[in-house]
């Protein structure tokens, strides 16, 4: 396949050009016709070539030029705003360093758990492998995850959650249940970028409430509500993105209280709580899933590929919540995810997985805060656990111009004000200690620190 490609990119295959037979290049190759025989069928697939009954097969006439058949890389001039990050991240190849992004290295991962859910599953009914995912997803899964949220001390029914394609989706799902465009959002100041994104799409007002070491800033969170009647607050409440810090038991009664006198739904996103080496306070425990729901995925400690999020909330909300995933997706999550999940959670794996992956983090969170003292970056605080670190630049250094230069040579930052809704952040940066260890990364960010400061 990638034979055929290099020749159409360069152009010794044009549109239209006819393409070795399947035992000429199979001889030329060194392959067993079969080979060639599949490949034909992906290139097929892929609509780069087409086959002709009895003739054989040849280039695609829609193809007019190598960059059709080319990966284009992220467009690198854009703004520098809740969206930039993410799309540096997701578009860009292999050879491009990621400190910046939110997930962790597929070396990190517990690839061997899901190896063995894979291959349980294509042993498994035909049903999962063909049929549409149920209304509120996958019995099983949720009865799994019934068990996990009383580990939080949060006493939900079957009836009160549902699952969803992502993390993101169940978020969304509940700001087109709960929002109007014109209603006015809370997010933390800093806060995880995609919310603000999210948000974006839904034309809302958004309000950012400075975030401190325990939590909001209570003060400034009551007058917030009191001047502009947020219906919504959204937040993390174990080891918050970006900042790492967690919330204090006082500062959760307060919220409580002030959310209840002032009509507030809160939106609680739970997916780095097991990266937590004890259990910190909850929201939705605290308050009983009655205005505060509960959002949680996987993406982060088991896979990003094989998605799934899930939401507890009020059964009456959650009827309402699963008609809309029926509009807008006609079902819950894939029935192939949720069984792979289902899988390695119930198999014993992941306990032992997140234990291992603690540990070796705060390893590598201590080692790469060292490293960035080095250069003159301080951590805001030192997390609890998970792997970000938020970090201010030494002289009040633009991060975003720091950014765009380790861009320049390939290594994706994430620069303080696209998590910031004040865009009062410009010193800041967020890494993820386990994409941190290769040299090449050190070397660019030395380079681009000392651009900034001559």
């Amino acid at each position: 396949m990638s034979a055929i490609r290099a020749k159409v990119a360069g152009r010794a295959l044009s549109a239209g050009d006819r393409l070795p037979s399947i035992r000429s290049l199979a001889l030329t190759m060194g392959v067993s016709p079969s080979t060639i025989v599949e490949a034909y069928d992906r290139l097929a697939a892929e609509g780069l070539i087409r086959a002709r009954r009895g003739s054989g097969f040849y280039v695609s006439p829609t193809v007019t030029s190598p960059l059709a058949l080319t990966e284009v890389e992220p467009r690198r001039d854009r703004a520098v705003d809740p969206f930039w990050v993410s799309r540096q991240s997701l578009d860009a190849d292999e050879s491009v360093l990621k400190p910046g992004c939110g997930w962790l290295p597929p070396d990190w991962m517990p690839e061997e758990g899901l190896r063995r859910a894979v291959r349980a599953l294509a042993r498994t009914e035909a049903s999962v492998l063909t049929n549409y995912g149920s209304t509120s997803g996958s019995l099983a899964l949720r009865r799994l995850l019934l068990t996990r949220l009383a580990e939080d001390a949060i006493e939900a029914s079957i009836d009160q959650l549902m699952l969803t394609g992502s993390g993101t989706q169940g978020t969304d799902l509940v700001c087109r249940f709960l929002l109007r465009p014109g209603d006015t959002v809370l997010v933390d100041d800093p806060c995880y970028f995609n919310f603000r994104a999210l948000l974006r799409a839904h034309q809302v007002k958004i309000i950012g409430v400075p975030y401190t070491p325990a939590g909001p800033d209570v003060a400034r969170f009551e007058a917030i509500l009191a001047a502009e009647r947020p219906r919504l607050y959204i937040t993390n409440s174990a080891l918050h993105n970006p900042t790492g810090a967690t919330l204090s038991l006082p500062t959760a009664h307060r919220l409580l209280t002030l959310a209840a006198a002032h009509d507030l739904t809160i939106i609680e996103d739970d997916i780095f709580g097991d990266f937590e080496p004890e259990r910190s306070p909850r929201l939705a425990a605290l308050d009983g899933l009655a205005r505060v729901i509960r959002i949680g995925s996987f993406s982060k400690t088991l896979s990003a590929s094989v998605r799934c999020g899930y939401i507890a909330a009020r059964a009456d909300w959650i009827e309402h919540l699963v008609d809309l995933q029926v509009a807008t997706s006609f079902g819950g999550p894939s029935p192939v995810a949720t069984d792979i999940i289902a899988r390695v959670l119930a198999g014993g794996s992941y306990r032992k997985h997140m234990d291992e992956l603690r540990h070796r983090l705060t390893r590598t969170r201590r080692d790469m805060a060292r490293k960035l003292h080095a250069l003159g970056l301080e951590p805001w605080l030192m997390p609890r656990g998970g792997f970000f670190l938020w970090c201010r630049l030494a002289g009040r250094q633009d991060a975003t111009a720091v950014a765009r230069a380790a861009l320049e040579e390939d290594v994706v930052l994430a620069p303080g004000n696209v998590f910031s809704a004040s865009e009062t952040a410009p010193d800041f940066m967020r890494f993820n200690v386990a994409h941190m260890n290769e040299p090449r990364m050190w070397d660019v960010m030395r380079r681009a620190l000392k651009a900034q400061r001559e």
